[in-house]
């Protein structure tokens, strides 16, 4: 394959060798597939098309300092697909079987992991439909798993740089007690005009507050938000955020680095008392938050006075990008090396 310039990539789709797949008929879940197709044959009735069954994924590998390709918690990611599957009624699948497809996937299109420090990753999108025929709404009885890799640069061009955000009221993401907790693909519909109306005044992404009294901070657009204050790394604990692998993974490391956490409601006069905060998720690891906009109210949340990311924000991303690197020790067990 002619040579990627891979620290110019984008955070966009681009065809590998293999995607990997597997079937669930008669009640239970076959052998693993490797396949070159990009498409997927699905009958018109299939109730992913009709009743939203369908489920997803994001996780990433990276290649090493020392050549050794590290996948960054499958295990949490198989968790979490199992939890939606428990939800929206699909059968669970194995975490064996996840955590296969996904070495299979990654070694299968090896040559597209993009090499150590050149700011990408190989980007590993699971994905589970409702593929039986259905016109009630009902569960279907067959289903597809597919995961398919795909190399990608910084998910924000900047990179790690501080960036605006606004919080919209006009929109809610998801029901307190809806599909929010779950990574399902109407969560992201929802989000869609709220984030092009958000991305066409100049933001990075929107901000939802709760969506029954509309007091609290929920979700950041497609990530989880967190505040740093008073030596405290403190994020909303909410029945509508999806729980973030990147979120739980920084409070450990905070409680590492000697920070307190907390979990709990955030109201939203209380953004103007964080020293630092950030939207976090798989895509873009951290987005440092230079300030929060709230147009109705015609106010400004000063988050970052000088324009940069706070040291907490930095300390934590690099210590996060260097366990996935392999730079340091993997203390808590979270990388698969892919043999």
């Amino acid at each position: 394959m002619e040579e990627l310039d891979w620290s110019n990539l984008s955070f966009g789709y681009m065809k590998t060798d293999y995607n990997v797949r597997c079937y669930y008929r008669n009640g239970k879940w076959g052998k693993l597939e490797l396949s070159s197709e990009e498409t997927i044959n699905i009958h018109m009735a299939a109730t992913c098309l009709h009743y939203g069954q369908e489920a997803f994924e994001g996780l990433k590998a990276f290649r090493g300092k020392d050549g050794k390709v590290r996948i960054f918690r499958p295990e949490a990611n198989s968790q979490r697909l199992q939890s939606t599957c428990n939800g929206i009624l699909m059968p669970e699948l194995p975490t064996e079987i996840f955590i296969e497809a996904v070495k299979t996937a990654v070694k299968a299109n090896e040559r597209f992991i993009p090499p150590y420090e050149s700011g990408a990753s190989l980007y590993i999108r699971p994905l589970l439909i409702g593929t039986g025929a259905q016109v009630g709404v009902r569960p279907a009885n067959e289903y597809l798993f597919i995961i398919f890799v795909t190399p990608v640069g910084p998910y924000f061009k900047g990179g790690f740089a501080t960036t605006p955000y606004i919080i919209t009221r006009k929109y809610d993401r998801a029901a307190p007690l809806g599909t929010g907790i779950y990574k399902v693909g109407g969560n992201y519909a929802a989000s869609l005009r709220a984030s092009q109306e958000a991305h066409a005044a100049g933001y990075s992404a929107e901000f939802y507050l709760d969506a029954k009294e509309k007091k609290y901070i929920d979700e950041c657009g497609a990530a989880n938000f967190f505040g740093i204050k008073n030596n405290t790394y403190v994020t909303p604990l909410s029945t509508s955020i999806l729980p973030s692998i990147t979120n739980k993974s920084l409070m450990q490391l905070a409680e590492d680095l000697g920070l307190k956490v907390e979990r709990r409601p955030i109201a939203e006069e209380e953004l103007s008392t964080f020293e630092e905060a950030g939207a976090c998720g798989t895509a873009a690891v951290i987005s440092p938050i230079l300030r929060i906009d709230d147009p109705d109210n015609n106010h400004s949340y000063v988050i970052s006075k000088d324009g940069k990311p706070g040291p907490v924000c930095t300390k934590l991303y690099n210590k996060l990008r260097a366990i996935q690197y392999g730079d340091e020790p993997d203390l808590h067990n979270w990388v698969t090396i892919v043999d």
